[in-house]
């Protein structure tokens, strides 16, 4: 395994660290875009309503995007804040208001 530097002839057991240097062009890059937290959502809903539910969610200014799913959890749904205390609170006022959902498990994205 090759690591995230210039020297490319070292092995790192750990190729997910980032080097001081590409570490720092990484951060560079995104100084302009402006910040805003994201996480994602898992929610399970009462049988026969995910597709309610799903339309429901997707009608949301904070909602980027919505998935139904197979498995564990009935639905996924990426929401946008200015803040993580921004997206608790529209989890818990909005999406859990939505007729039909029974529990929501909320991912915050770390910020870099």
């Amino acid at each position: 395994m090759v690591s995230a530097t210039a020297d490319r002839t070292s092995t790192d057991v750990y190729p997910h660290r980032l080097k001081d240097l590409f570490y720092e062009a990484f951060i560079t890059l995104n100084v302009s875009s402006p910040t805003m937290a994201a996480g994602f959502v898992l929610i399970n809903v009462e049988p026969g309503s995910e597709i309610k539910v799903h339309q429901e969610a997707r009608k949301m200014k904070f909602v980027s995007e919505a998935n139904v799913l197979f498995g564990d959890h009935d639905l996924i749904v990426k929401v946008e804040a200015d803040s993580v205390g921004d997206i608790a609170r529209l989890v818990v006022e909005e999406l859990r208001s939505i007729r039909g959902v029974t529990t929501t498990k909320t991912l915050a994205c770390a910020e870099l």
